[in-house]
C-alpha cells in the first residue's frame, strides 16, 4: 500500500508504517492533532498526534475499553468482534476495562509493582544484568536484543509471575503474533488458542502447586476478601507477562540503537552515568516502545482538539506522535540526553497509566549503566546497517541489532 493512498478521503496507513511512522506523524501533525486513517485490515479509525490532546484524551473517561462495547464499536469499523473464547479469555483483563471493574483489577496486582518493592528487586536485576554482560564479552559480534535486551525483562518477569523460563520462545512467539499486523487471520487464531490454553494450564498447575510467585499470589482473596474469577486470573496473566516484557525488550533496544547513532551523546552519558535516570526518560520520550495506545472508543459524542468524534468510534492515541510534538518539546524529532523529559507519555496517563513503570525504569537504568560501563566501545556491527522493525502499531520495536561489544 501506498502511504499517501486515500479512500473517501480517508489516507491509508501503509506498509511502510512500522519502519517510519515519524514521516506519518509529522504529515498528520500539520493537519491538525486528530486524524482519522484507514488500517491495512480495512478498519476506519480515529488517530490522536497532539501531546495536549493526547494527553487529555487517556484521561477523558468518555473514551471507554470495557470489552462488551469494545465489540460493537469494532465491528462498526470494519474489524473482527470480541466473539471467540480463546480471544475474549485473554481480553477480559484491566487494560481492556473501566472503573469501577479497572479501579478492583489494578488495585489487586499494583501491590507488585510499588517503588518500594520493585527498588528490592535491584540486586537481583543487577545480577542478571551482569551475568548477559559476561556472556556477550567474549564475542566479537552479537544480536543484542537476542543477547541483552530480550533475556534480561524476560528474565525478571518470568520470575516475578512464577512462569517457567525455558517456556519463553513459545510465549514470545504468541505475542508477537497477537500485537503484530503483519499475521493472518489464522495465525492469530492459532497464536490465541494456544496462549489461551498455556496459561489455563499454568494457573491450573499453580493451584496445585502455589509458590512465591505473583500468580499464585493472585489466586488468594486480598484483605477485603476480593478474589480474581477464573477467567480474570487467565487474562490478567496474559497481559502481566505480555506487557511485563515486551516494552522494556524495546525501551532497552530503541535507547541503545539511538545512542549508536549519536556518538557524542553516547559518550557523554558513558562519562555521567549519572544522568543515565533521566536519559531513560529521553529516550523514552524520543523513541519509546509502544507506539501507539491500546484502543479506546467513544461513548457518547467527544471532541477532541477542534475535532467532533461521534459516539461509537475508535479512537487511538499515538504516543510517539504525542512525545515528538513540536508545542509540548521544542526539540521534538531530535534526542537530546540533557533536556527535560518530564510529562512524557510513553507509559500513558490517567487511570490506564502503566502499573509496571516503576519496574521497566529501574531494568532500563540498570541496563543502561552497566552496558555503557563494561563497553564504552560498543558500535553497531555494520555503519551501514538499516533497522527492521516489528510490524505492529501497538508495539515499536527492532527485530534485531547486531553490535560490535569491544569495538573495531
Amino acid at each position: 500500500m501506498v502511504d499517501t493512498e486515500t479512500t473517501d478521503g480517508i489516507e491509508g496507513v501503509g506498509d511502510d508504517f512500522p519502519a517510519d511512522p515519524y514521516k506519518y506523524y509529522n504529515r498528520w501533525r500539520e493537519q491538525g492533532p486528530v486524524h482519522r486513517v484507514r488500517l491495512a485490515n480495512g478498519m476506519r479509525v480515529w488517530v490522536v498526534t497532539g501531546y495536549e490532546e493526547g494527553r487529555t484524551a487517556l484521561a477523558d473517561p468518555r473514551l471507554r475499553k470495557n470489552v462488551a462495547g469494545m465489540s460493537d464499536a469494532l465491528r462498526r469499523a470494519g474489524g473482527e468482534a470480541l466473539q471467540s473464547a480463546d480471544l475474549q479469555a485473554l481480553a477480559a483483563h484491566m487494560l481492556n476495562s473501566d472503573p469501577p471493574d479497572h479501579t478492583r483489577l489494578r488495585k489487586l496486582v499494583s501491590k507488585a509493582f510499588t517503588p518500594r518493592r520493585v527498588a528490592e528487586s535491584r540486586p537481583h536485576i543487577e545480577e542478571i544484568t551482569a551475568g548477559l554482560l559476561d556472556e556477550m564479552a567474549g564475542r566479537d559480534e552479537v544480536d543484542l536484543l537476542q543477547a541483552f535486551a530480550n533475556p534480561l525483562p524476560v528474565t525478571v518477569i518470568c520470575e516475578l509471575l512464577g512462569v517457567p523460563f525455558a517456556d519463553r520462545t513459545a510465549f514470545q512467539a504468541w505475542t508477537k503474533v497477537l500485537v503484530g499486523t503483519a499475521h493472518d487471520m489464522a495465525d492469530a487464531d492459532t497464536a490465541r488458542r494456544e496462549m489461551s490454553g498455556y496459561l489455563q494450564d499454568l494457573m491450573a498447575d499453580k493451584r496445585t502447586r502455589p509458590g512465591e510467585d505473583l500468580l499464585s499470589g493472585l489466586m488468594q482473596p486480598s484483605d477485603d476478601g476480593d478474589r480474581l474469577t477464573e477467567p480474570e486470573l487467565v487474562s490478567m496473566a496474559f497481559l502481566l507477562l505480555l506487557a511485563g516484557h515486551e516494552t522494556t525488550v524495546n525501551l532497552i533496544g530503541n535507547g541503545t540503537y539511538a545512542l549508536l547513532r549519536d556518538a557524542a551523546q553516547f559518550h557523554a552519558l558513558r562519562e555521567e552515568p549519572a544522568r543515565i535516570p533521566a536519559a531513560v526518560e529521553e529516550l523514552m520520550r524520543y523513541d519509546g516502545p509502544v507506539g501507539w495506545a491500546t484502543v479506546r472508543y467513544t461513548d457518547e459524542p467527544v471532541r477532541i482538539g477542534d475535532t467532533d468524534i461521534p459516539s461509537g468510534e475508535l479512537v487511538h492515541i499515538a504516543l510517539g506522535a504525542a512525545n515528538r510534538d513540536p508545542a509540548r518539546y521544542d526539540r521534538g524529532n531530535r534526542l537530546d540526553i540533557a533536556a527535560d523529559a518530564g510529562g512524557h507519555l510513553a507509559f500513558g496517563h490517567g487511570v490506564h497509566f502503566c502499573v509496571g513503570a516503576p519496574l521497566a525504569r529501574l531494568e532500563a537504568q540498570i541496563a543502561f549503566t552497566a552496558l555503557l560501563q563494561r563497553f564504552p566501545k560498543l558500535e553497531l556491527a555494520d555503519r551501514a546497517f538499516t533497522p527492521q522493525w516489528q510490524a505492529s502499531l501497538l508495539i515499536h520495536g527492532l527485530v534485531e541489532l547486531p553490535v560490535r561489544p569491544n569495538g573495531s
